[in-house]
């Protein structure tokens, strides 16, 4: 699997487009799992802010702004937006958060389909170009997937220092015991905001790479099923393991495609039944299933 993520050149064009999808949903997942898994608060509006960053990409770049540019705008919107979407989970916890996330992801939705004046409603957004950087074109794509791959990872990197810092050992203490923490000096109320923030920040970042990849989007794709897949990958891949997203996603991107048999029906069938024997056995998830038979 790790030759072939860094080196697909056997592949035909629709394997390439799957692993840039992996690598984009991967990004989106790592923001998750680091307001989920680390910092312990649960959202399901990881989708609407791939939406926010897919819908900037798109509007600035067939406007003729570069890519970077882009990548500026969905970050700051991002931030602060995710910044303001934690102040409600200042109040609420669990459940009562999901919800809250919930409405704003039904609200962005719903703005992207009905304000056509800026997102051209249900008619969608299409002819996006891919970048090109310093002279090179990432138009072939094995070209694109080499520059998402280079995203995720400097995604990876900087998410690898952060979890490692002060900062990853305060959110971790946030999800373990809030007022455990509290009672430490962790500013609870700080770092709810920052995980909600940076989180949100990459799905952003996931969300300019979309757009180029698939160079056409329209509301639909970022409905409530995309945040709920992207909840799926960390759930299933390991909440709170690093590896986590990239497991995740790979479950829920490629082996949907490449270990298909049968009829399409009776694979889904199957694939829902083991996820959820996985969740009800093991609600670590693969890796958190991996460590305890390590252990053992």
């Amino acid at each position: 699997m790790i030759a072939l993520v860094a080196a697909p050149f056997g592949l035909k064009p629709y394997g390439i487009y799957l692993l840039s999808l992996w690598v984009v949903m991967t990004i989106a997942a790592i923001g998750l799992n680091l307001m989920l898994g680390y910092a312990g608060q649960i959202s399901l509006a990881q989708g609407a802010f791939v939406g926010i960053g897919a819908y900037a990409a798109a509007l600035l770049t067939t406007s003729g702004w570069p890519l970077w540019m882009a990548f500026l705008l969905a970050i700051a919107l991002s931030l602060a937006i995710g910044w303001l979407l934690g102040y409600p989970a200042l109040r609420v916890q669990h459940h009562y958060l999901a919800f809250v996330t919930l409405s704003f992801a039904t609200l962005v939705f719903l703005m992207l389909r009905n304000e056509e004046w800026l997102t051209k409603g249900v008619y969608g957004i299409s002819g996006i170009p891919r970048p090109t950087l310093f002279g090179w074109a990432a138009k072939a794509p094995i070209a694109f997937y080499f520059f998402c791959l280079g995203i995720l990872t400097l995604v990876s990197l900087a998410t690898w220092w952060l979890v490692r810092s002060p900062w990853g050992r305060a959110f971790t203490a946030l999800r373990e015991n809030p007022i455990r923490a509290d009672s430490l000096g962790v500013d609870t109320r700080r770092y709810t905001l920052m995980a909600f923030a940076i989180g949100s920040a990459l799905g952003g970042i996931s969300g300019v790479l979309y757009a180029p990849l698939v160079q056409f989007i329209e509301p639909t794709a970022f409905n409530l099923n995309l945040s709920l897949n992207l909840l799926l990958m960390v759930m299933v891949g390991g909440s709170g393991y690093f590896l986590g997203p990239f497991l995740g996603a790979a479950v829920s991107v490629l082996l949907p495609e490449w270990a298909r048999f049968g009829s399409d029906a009776l694979y889904l069938i199957m694939y829902a039944i083991a996820v959820m024997v996985l969740m009800a056995f093991c609600p670590s998830g693969l890796l958190g299933l991996a460590h305890r038979v390590l252990k053992r």
